[in-house]
């Protein structure tokens, strides 16, 4: 079985895309898409040259699902279809447009106001995130019982897990945590503390938003980031991805019932390659192809 993996904010770079739409120069069409519906040039920013620009959260994250789409399409192109879906934080999105529970557009909106409502939900430079890497989840979860405004944000794989809160407390657990072990810890360079309880207006603000928007069955399984389970029901689905903004991506889970149900081959789908190292962590024997 295979499962196509969708990449998550953070992929972005000048120029993606560039490849596939020397090959499909049709699917240009997707950034009209994406102008008619939130009057926003993405392919100019993606094509431009202020990296500031595509890096706000709004606009990274429309690019990502936009690019992320077109690959998608791409690999059906070429009769590479999948038996499952899933998508690491905001990939998710792309993963429920490729099983079409939403249509292009209604995604394009949603994640837009995601972004928008993500980066407005805190000041910046009061919170943020910042990745531990070589150091076992129950150490890390030990120190953190000490800072209650900062938790785990994202179970990547053993070898790395995030952690997200407010900013003084986020600095000094860092300190704690390279005091107790870990190899390396790195500052992200985000907006804010992305899936904690500080983006709890955004998660708000963005149920919302789409609480009218149709949610459709899934032509594709698809297993959620909150859950680590195969959601099936469109209000479930739904509330799943509202959820996630401030709930911690249980990627390793998800990855584990993917193999669990008979996936023994990921293809990532998104601008770069980071969901495949994960998952070479998580499991060595799966089959890893990259789109």
């Amino acid at each position: 079985m295979r499962c196509f993996v969708f990449t998550g904010q953070g992929s972005q770079f000048l120029g993606m895309g560039k490849d596939i739409l020397e090959l499909k120069p049709e699917y240009n069409i997707y950034f009209d898409k994406v102008k008619e519906k939130i009057g926003i040039d993405i392919k100019q920013i993606i094509f431009g040259d202020d990296e500031k620009e595509l890096t706000l959260t709004q606009n990274a994250q429309v690019a990502i699902l936009t690019i992320s789409y077109m690959k998608y399409l791409y690999a059906l192109s070429q009769g590479i279809i999948p038996d499952v879906v899933a998508g690491h934080s905001l990939g998710e999105w792309t993963a429920i447009l490729a099983a079409e529970v939403i249509s292009f557009e209604d995604a394009v909106e949603a994640v837009y106001y995601r972004g928008l409502y993500m980066s407005e939900a805190i000041e910046p430079g009061k919170g943020g995130m910042a990745a531990i890497l070589g150091l076992d989840l129950s150490e890390i979860e030990r120190v953190l019982k000490n800072y209650p405004n900062v938790q785990i944000a994202n179970y990547n794989s053993p070898a790395q897990i995030v952690i997200s809160g407010e900013m003084e407390e986020l600095l000094i657990s860092m300190e704690k945590l390279k005091e107790n072990g870990a190899k390396k810890v790195i500052p992200l360079n985000v907006s804010g503390p992305f899936h904690s309880k500080f983006l709890k207006e955004a998660e708000d603000r963005l149920r919302k938003k789409i609480e009218t928007l149709t949610f459709n069955n899934p032509k594709i399984p698809i297993v959620q980031n909150v859950s680590a389970k195969f959601e099936t029901d469109p209000e479930v689905i739904k509330e799943n991805i509202i959820k996630q903004i401030t709930s911690p991506v249980r990627w390793i889970e998800c990855v584990e019932e993917c193999i669990k149900n008979g996936v023994d081959e990921f293809v990532e789908i998104g601008p770069t390659q980071v969901l495949t190292k994960f998952i070479k962590q998580i499991n060595k024997n799966v089959k890893l192809v990259n789109f």
